[in-house]
């Protein structure tokens, strides 16, 4: 009976066996064609979603991620923003729970650049951070070495500069361990300047300079470095300004000056070293006072022709000073004001603070103590904001680790719980042994008793068994119940101490409140649903081509354009890195505001495609047009021009008077 009980166990397991690896087959051949392009994505998206049912029939989390991660990568080429944001979460849980390091590290980072493009910068570094962790425990020096930079670039924005400065460090640690190709160089670039100007904000003015050579070292090891090594440059001659080093800023100034190449190439960093070359002049007393208006003049008239609102805000301020020291107060007054607005339209508070203090010097009776207290109270007003990030930035630090310790913590207990339960194991077998034992030396006595006892054991065995799986699944909920009770509490909490602080009077403080308030609340309610249901899909998502329509949506509708936007299913979105994806995002922007600002239109089209592993992108308007050989470069033309070069890419220009503009740029990936 026993035995005859054995063989059908026995043939069972095999044929179980035999039809799992069957199923795997399947699935395989499943994701093979849903990643065939040749396909058309309606039936390569069929394809995945049954590789993922069949996954799921097998209950293996690492069988399901794999599938999962397929159907992403299909939303991410289709532009199902909501669906990828939703199914990357849902593979942030399965890669956590099978602990796939490097599946979590890229889910971290591709939320973290969708909220860095989209000026979500608290939620951006929190990502990042989570993403750099991951990918240092991976040893994956190039992602990790990218994340940091990108999070010292968040930073700056804020104004946190040491924890900009600390993370820049970092970056280039790990970069400088890498070949010395360009994308690298780049990189390491990117987080000396990011260095060089905070120690410049700080007024650590040695140190900025420091820095400032090293990327112009950088720039000697690159292939096309002449825009990197310019704009070095010109912020050195600025930092000896910064310093009262007027002559060393003269001579520097001066050398640019001389650069025939420099205007032609940026008519715009050309005005700037106009001005700077003017004020160290008239300090240093080089030049007349004539010849001093001259250059200012010069430069004012070359940034309104380029319409460069930095330029002017920039000169402004210099020339309001060198009216101030001339005692023309008019002139100066004119001057300060103009500074005022466009800095107020450019939301550049530290110059918005400059000018107010100019103003208070300018002005008289209670115009000037107006300008006095509205410096006193923007001044405080940024010295609070800067403080709040700060503290932000780094709870976010606290509260990762302080996780990563309690899931520590509850690894060790499971550990534990393990190790218990194999003694349990180990104990059972050695009494088996034993009882087994004496019954074989009774067998010819205690025929009976021996089966007796035999029976016990089993019973004893699967009773046990019983035991554990109940153990199991306490200690299952109680991690369920710790992430609801002990987690969620907490982040409640938070919410209610955020919403006594939105209590303050300031507008932009209530409405950061608020936006915070909300943003816990979401975390509130999707931490609720991983407790209630472990296997079913929560929060939505997002792919970069919805993106992308977003913007276009939300500008079109504010500049009253119509648009049409035509999109290849071929592009692959996720082998396209993170800073060239920033770059067309911005690019894009920058495009539909020249629209709006200089082309008279009606319609916008924006196309993407790909040939020859290359990105096609053609933005084209119905507007007035120009001539494009006779018309200098705007700073909206500039910048792209910028930001294309920066990813090795190519602008080309076509537009004709009353027929509209084209501007075609192709990106090698």
């Amino acid at each position: 009976m026993n035995k005859f009980f054995l063989f059908v166990i026995t043939v069972l397991f095999a044929s179980n066996l035999f039809s799992q690896n069957k199923k795997l087959d399947s699935i395989v051949i499943l994701r093979n064609l849903a990643n065939n392009n040749e396909f058309e994505i309606a039936m390569r998206f069929e394809y995945a979603r049954k590789a993922i049912d069949n996954s799921l029939v097998t209950k293996q989390d690492s069988t399901v991620l794999t599938s999962k991660r397929v159907l992403s990568y299909l939303f991410l080429i289709h532009g199902d923003y909501d669906s990828l944001f939703k199914i990357n979460h849902e593979n942030r849980k399965l890669a956590t729970r099978i602990q796939d390091s490097s599946a979590l590290a890229n889910a971290n980072n591709i939320l973290g650049l969708y909220h860095h493009i989209n000026e979500k910068h608290d939620s951006a570094y929190y990502y990042y951070f989570k993403a750099v962790k991951l990918f240092e425990s991976l040893q994956d020096i190039r992602n990790q070495g990218e994340v940091l930079a990108n999070m010292a670039d968040i930073q700056e924005t804020e104004r946190d500069y040491i924890g900009c400065e600390n993370n820049a460090i970092k970056s280039i640690a790990l970069i400088e361990q890498l070949p010395e190709y360009d994308y690298n160089l780049e990189t390491l670039w990117y987080a000396n300047n990011l260095i060089a100007i905070v120690s410049a904000e700080l007024e650590q003015y040695d140190k900025a300079l420091e820095y400032y050579n090293k990327t112009l070292a950088i720039c000697d090891r690159m292939e096309d470095s002449y825009e990197k090594r310019l704009f070095s440059n010109i912020n050195i001659a600025a930092l000896y300004r910064r310093k009262k080093d007027y002559i060393t800023a003269e001579r520097l100034y001066q050398k640019l000056y001389t650069d025939e190449s420099v205007y032609a190439y940026d008519p715009t960093s050309y005005s700037i070293i106009l001005s700077g070359l003017a004020n160290a002049k008239f300090i240093n007393k080089t030049a007349s006072n004539s010849e001093v208006k001259k250059l200012f003049n010069e430069a004012y008239a070359i940034s309104k022709k380029e319409d460069d609102d930095f330029g002017l805000l920039s000169i402004s301020m210099d020339v309001s000073e060198f009216y101030l020291e001339t005692k023309n107060i008019d002139s100066a007054r004119y001057y300060a004001d103009n500074a005022y607005q466009i800095s107020k339209e450019l939301v550049a508070n530290e110059t918005i603070l400059e000018a107010l203090l100019l103003k208070s010097k300018l002005e008289t009776g209670e115009k000037a103590k107006t300008s006095l207290n509205a410096y006193i109270t923007l001044s405080d007003s940024l010295q609070k904001a800067e403080r709040s990030i700060r503290n932000k930035f780094a709870r976010i630090d606290y509260e990762t680790d302080q996780i990563k310790a309690e899931k520590e913590q509850v690894s060790k207990e499971r550990f534990f719980f393990l190790w218990i339960s194999i003694g349990l194991l180990v104990t059972l077998a050695l009494l088996y042994i034993i009882f087994t034992q004496r019954s074989k030396n009774k067998e010819l006595r205690f025929v009976q008793e021996q089966q007796e006892t035999n029976e016990e054991i089993y019973n004893l065995m699967l009773s046990q068994q019983d035991k554990i799986d109940e153990a199991r699944s306490t200690e299952k909920r109680r991690i369920s119940e710790e992430l609801h009770d002990g987690i969620l509490g907490r982040l409640f909490g938070t919410r209610l101490s955020l919403d006594s602080l939105n209590m303050s009077n300031t507008p932009e403080a209530i409405r950061s409140r608020e936006n915070y308030i909300d943003e816990l609340q979401a975390i509130e309610q999707e931490i609720r649903k991983v407790s209630h249901e472990l296997n079913t899909d929560f929060v939505s998502g997002s792919g970069f081509a919805d993106i992308i329509k977003a913007l276009l949506e939300t500008q079109t509708k504010a500049y009253g354009l119509d648009y049409k936007f035509i999109r290849s299913d071929s592009i692959h979105w996720d082998n396209v890195n993170n800073k060239t994806k920033i770059h067309i995002y911005r690019i894009l922007q920058e495009s539909l505001q020249n629209i709006y600002k200089h082309a008279n239109a009606s319609m916008v089209e924006i196309s993407f495609s790909i040939k020859n592993n290359v990105i096609c992108i053609a933005i084209t308007d119905d507007g007035s047009g120009f001539e494009v050989n006779k018309s200098k470069k705007g700073i909206g033309i500039k910048n792209i021009t910028s930001r294309v070069k920066e990813i090795k890419g190519v602008l080309k220009i076509k537009s004709q008077i009353n027929k509209g503009t084209t501007i075609a740029i192709t990106i090698p990936i």
